[in-house]
C-alpha cells in the first residue's frame, strides 16, 4: 500500500486511475546541473535542483523562506505534486540547498520524489515549478503536475 499524508492506496486503485494523455516521465535530454543537498548521503534520496530553479527561488524568498515540495493523493494519475512557499521546517523534513536556495521535502513525499529533479519553467501561459525526470514515477499527464508511481 501507499500512503501519502493521510490517504492510503492500494496497488490496484492506483492501477485503477485512468490518466489523461500520458507522457514518458522523462521529459528528455535536458541539461541539468544536479546541486548538493545538506545531507552527507549522495546520489539515491537526493533531490536535484536545475540552476532555473535556484536563480527563481533566490528572487522570490526572503529571510527564512524556502520552497516546500509535497506529494498528495490526486490528479488525473493518482498523486500529484504541490509547491508552497513555507518558513517551517518540520522533524520529518529533508532540506536541499544550493547557493542560498532550499527546496524542503517531507520524509513521506521524498519516497515519491527522491531522485527527481526540480526545475522553474517561464513559458507564455505559465510560469511555474516543476518536477522533471522523476524515476519513481511511470507516466505522468500532460500537464506535469500528476503521475502515477512504479509497482
Amino acid at each position: 500500500m501507499a500512503a501519502v499524508r493521510g490517504l492510503c492506496l492500494t496497488a490496484a486503485a492506483v492501477r485503477a486511475v485512468t490518466p489523461c494523455r500520458l507522457l514518458a516521465a522523462s521529459r528528455g535530454p535536458r541539461a541539468l546541473r544536479e546541486l548538493s543537498s545538506s545531507s552527507p548521503e549522495a546520489g539515491e534520496g537526493q533531490i536535484h535542483l536545475t540552476d532555473s530553479c535556484v536563480q527563481r527561488l533566490l528572487e522570490i524568498t526572503e529571510g527564512s523562506e524556502f520552497l516546500r515540495l509535497e506529494v498528495e493523493g490526486g490528479g488525473c494519475s493518482g498523486f500529484q505534486y504541490k509547491f508552497s512557499l513555507d518558513t517551517v521546517i518540520n522533524p520529518d523534513d529533508r532540506v536541499f540547498e544550493q547557493g542560498g536556495a532550499r527546496v524542503v521535502v517531507d520524509s513521506d513525499s521524498l519516497a515519491f520524489v527522491k531522485g527527481a529533479h526540480v526545475d522553474f519553467s517561464q513559458e507564455l501561459i505559465r510560469s511555474s515549478f516543476q518536477v522533471l525526470n522523476n524515476p519513481q514515477a511511470q507516466q505522468g499527464c500532460s500537464c506535469g503536475s500528476s503521475f502515477s508511481v512504479k509497482l
